[in-house]
């Protein structure tokens, strides 16, 4: 373990892209009670100097793209985590018609956070989590995204189709 995967996982600055109810979570998590910032946690104020990308809730279509958009802009080594049963198979809304059912398939998730929503202790357990992965070399998921460009493309494109939005007459 070298002393850059120590210090990188020691200083996650994340960005929070809240898009359901379970950013209600982020400010105990943030505040005095909780104090994820004792452990090297911190919110940044624009993906450019983020390492996190941490998507608290569900995702429609038109979402997504912002969320494509703010990953993209991260600089390498990038990293995901998906926050409640929303990212997972789009929660209460899973029989919505535009809401996103598995992340993964549109960017590279490195882990996730179960539960309906999730309390302050998992989200900074989680943080723990991806701090250990990042100091043994296991949180690779954004590599996956610059190898199988293609594949999350075909996928992204085949959700934002605009022709099988298209009513038929």
């Amino acid at each position: 373990m070298g002393l850059f995967k120590i210090s990188q996982g020691r200083s996650l600055w994340m960005v929070h892209f809240c898009t359901g109810c379970g950013a209600v979570e982020m400010p105990p998590t943030m505040t005095s009670r909780f104090d994820m910032e004792r452990f090297g946690i911190a919110p940044m104020a624009t993906p450019r100097q983020a390492d996190v990308l941490l998507i608290t809730g569900y995702l429609t279509v038109k979402t997504l793209k912002r969320v494509i958009m703010v990953y993209e802009q991260m600089p390498t080594p990038r990293y995901v985590i998906g926050f409640g049963s929303c990212t997972v198979n789009g929660g209460i809304y899973w029989d919505s018609y535009n809401v996103i059912k598995n992340l993964d398939l549109y960017i590279p998730v490195d882990l996730y956070i179960f539960g309906c929503m999730p309390r302050p202790e998992s989200i900074i357990d989680a943080f723990l989590k991806l701090r250990k992965m990042i100091e043994e070399g296991k949180a690779n998921k954004w590599k996956d995204y610059v190898e199988r460009y293609d594949w999350y493309k075909q996928n992204q494109a085949k959700l934002f189709d605009v022709n099988k939005w298209r009513v038929q007459k």
